[in-house]
């Protein structure tokens, strides 16, 4: 399943890939998060692994990141990986005006096991759906400061 997403965030480039190359912020945009920690590599080079843990609803779901390539502040593509899932997201940030930045999301998820094949068959949208949650909520962190940490 591919689907790409896109959202304006009006901070200038070097605003937003700061706000966003710091993993201690991951906590005030991506909601759930509950941990992360470095296995692996330089943290941010290519080729870097870093485990993510996640409360969705009630159960617990851990993520491998991959960096596959930083090239900041114009591209950050990296695999997510977790039982029965991976996931490739090649991530584009463009200048717009020197004010605001477009962030498009070009994400890939390939399923093996037939409880996740099923999932992506019948609810692709809510993928994308968290997704673009992920991203508005990135936006409001970085333009307003909104926090969805608890």
């Amino acid at each position: 399943m591919k689907y790409t997403t896109e959202i304006r965030v009006n901070v200038p480039r070097q605003v937003f890939i700061t706000k966003m190359d710091n993993a201690d912020n991951m906590k005030h945009w991506q909601e759930g998060l509950l941990s992360f920690e470095f296995l692996s590599g330089k943290p941010g080079s290519e080729g870097a692994k870093m485990e993510l843990t996640y409360k969705m609803k009630n159960r617990e779901m851990v993520l491998i990141e991959t960096i596959l390539k930083n090239n900041f502040p114009f591209e950050f593509h990296a695999t997510y990986d977790a039982k029965n899932v991976h996931n490739i997201q090649k991530n584009y940030f463009q200048d717009i005006d020197g004010h605001s930045t477009q962030w498009i999301c070009e994400t890939e998820f390939q399923f093996s096991g037939l409880m996740m094949k099923t999932m992506g068959f019948l609810m692709p949208g809510a993928f994308k759906k968290q997704t673009l949650k992920y991203m508005k909520d990135f936006k409001a962190f970085a333009e307003d400061r909104i926090s969805v940490s608890k």
